[in-house]
């Protein structure tokens, strides 16, 4: 059975990076400026204090009040430049 990628922590760091550790133990920085600036749902990430106030959901991942969230095996690629095919077929 293959296992599914999950965030155990976030931190936020500053502008649009988070700090990441996943349910593998791989740890991983994100800069996500760039989906906050390309979705209509995550404009009003582009104020920072708004930005750093994420929570883990129910997958778990990042998800923020405004309804948008990024999942975790795009964090994962992102975080550590493996994609989860390898992972997962490991």
């Amino acid at each position: 059975m293959k296992e599914c990628i999950c965030i155990s922590e976030a931190k936020y760091l500053d502008g649009y990076r988070i700090s990441l550790r996943f349910n593998n133990g791989e740890y991983g920085v994100v800069d996500l400026q760039d989906l906050v600036f390309k979705f209509p749902v995550a404009a009003p990430l582009r104020d920072l204090t708004q930005f750093a106030d994420f929570h883990l959901d129910s997958w778990p991942t990042l998800a923020w009040d405004c309804g948008f969230d990024v999942d975790p095996e795009s964090l994962y690629e992102r975080a550590t430049g493996k994609t989860c095919n390898m992972l997962l077929s490991a």
